[in-house]
């Protein structure tokens, strides 16, 4: 059983989408990848992608989601509005590796124009690789960042 993953860019880093959806349906620890836009020559500003692929997650239509727009940051934003969702922009590998183990977010956002194409390809391979353990120390962390949002009853 894989992960089922969901991918969104705006015009700024649709390249890098296309690049890395194909490097995730070449990962064996995927099992599917759901594209919400934009493609190639499409123009939809990132709030709308960044919501929609954010709502698949929280829906439990996905287990995470890989946003990329220039920096990073609208996406990871516009993903944090919606209820249950943790995300956000990590450049470096030991800040991927937190965003997994230490806070249990579900959506990696990137820049295209802010890293180069050979370390976001393996900053996603590395972030497919850790799963959250709610044994750890981060636990407790983790139970109060939920405790803080609306409760969907």
């Amino acid at each position: 059983m894989g992960l089922t993953i969901v991918v969104g860019a705006d015009i700024a880093g649709v390249n890098y989408k296309e690049i890395l959806k194909a490097d995730l349906e070449a990962d064996a620890r995927v099992a599917e990848v759901i594209d919400v836009g934009v493609r190639p020559g499409e123009d939809i500003d990132y709030p709308h992608v960044a919501v929609e692929a954010a709502r698949k997650v929280a829906a439990g239509e996905a287990d995470r989601a890989l946003l990329v727009c220039g920096t990073g940051m609208g996406m990871a934003i516009s993903a944090n509005k919606v209820p249950g969702i943790r995300a956000s922009v990590a450049h470096d590998s030991f800040s991927v590796e937190r965003l997994v183990l230490s806070n249990d977010a579900q959506i990696l956002t990137l820049g295209e124009r802010v890293i180069g194409l050979q370390l976001a390809r393996r900053l996603v391979r590395e972030w497919l690789g850790y799963t959250f353990d709610p044994e750890s120390p981060s636990g407790p962390k983790v139970a109060a960042i939920r405790s803080y949002e609306p409760d969907p009853h």
